[in-house]
């Protein structure tokens, strides 16, 4: 039997993907009006407008509006590299710079 619980997050979630398909967006901004299917992404849009930056790199303390920014960035500090070069086998750290390597291999303008 299904807890009350988990039926309630399965239902939720349920919603939240049908809003993709019926284009309900039930979540305004209230600073520009534009609407969102999720009130987390809307919370996330909010940051653009209030300048919050509630993720902090934990080398740096650089603040962030998204969680990913932030992981993003702290890359930078690690080192680490986990995006691949298919033509080359060139590793970075950051998918935007693959991206544009990408682009030289493939001769496409960014």
């Amino acid at each position: 039997m299904q807890s009350e619980s988990t039926y309630d997050n399965t239902h939720c979630t349920l919603d939240q993907h049908m809003r993709t398909h019926n284009g309900k967006k039930p979540y305004q901004c209230s600073n520009c009006n534009k609407c969102f299917t999720q009130k987390g992404h809307m919370v996330q849009h909010q940051r653009t407008h209030t300048g919050e930056k509630p993720y902090k790199c934990s080398y740096c303390n650089k603040g962030f509006a998204h969680k990913f920014g932030m992981e993003s960035h702290k890359k930078t500090h690690t080192g680490e590299k986990t995006y691949k070069c298919s033509f080359c086998d060139k590793y970075f750290a950051l998918k935007c710079n693959l991206d544009q390597h990408t682009n030289m291999h493939t001769g496409e303008k960014s």
